[in-house]
């Protein structure tokens, strides 16, 4: 309330020794500042959960700290970090949420990718191109966007909500 106040008086700053700048904000560039914080907050809660798993194995139909697959993981992930329970398989978690251009990845997003003919691959975006994901080869990991073969790959990306 204070920001849109302060804003709606910005044209007189003078008074208030206020950056020019203040005039030009936008009801979208406030949204995008407010939401920013959520977003690292996702982004930290995430992270807190990748430390846990990092580095475990990858267990096609695993769900454990011996061996998980990547839909287990994202499951781990987002009961963990935000008690969100999503479905079991990729097939089925693709289909929560809504879809989201590459473009406009947030924390927490899915990203799903097109391994082969009748085979997905799902992971969550943390933020600066990069998604947590449990590879086949080197378990749980970070992996880029920008990587050739997730790009070759990319199929889409949903964002989940707590009524998905």
């Amino acid at each position: 309330m204070v920001l849109l106040v302060t804003t709606a008086v910005a044209g007189h700053a003078c008074a208030f020794n206020m950056p020019s700048s203040f005039t030009t904000l936008k009801n979208h560039s406030m949204t995008r500042q407010l939401s920013e914080p959520q977003s690292e907050n996702i982004k930290s809660k995430i992270l807190a959960q990748y430390s846990q798993w990092k580095g475990t194995r990858y267990h096609f139909g695993g769900s454990s700290h011996r061996g998980i697959d990547c839909s287990a993981l994202m499951q781990a992930i987002f009961h963990g970090s935000m008690s969100m329970n999503l479905p079991r398989t990729t097939s089925e978690q693709i289909h929560n949420g809504y879809h989201i251009a590459q473009n406009q990845l947030k924390p927490g997003d899915l990203v799903f990718f097109k391994t082969s003919g009748s085979t997905r691959h799902v992971g969550v975006y943390v933020g600066n191109n990069e998604f947590i994901h449990a590879s086949k080869i080197k378990g749980v990991t970070v992996s880029s966007l920008a990587n050739n073969y997730w790009q070759a790959h990319y199929e889409t990306a949903r964002r989940v909500t707590a009524d998905a």
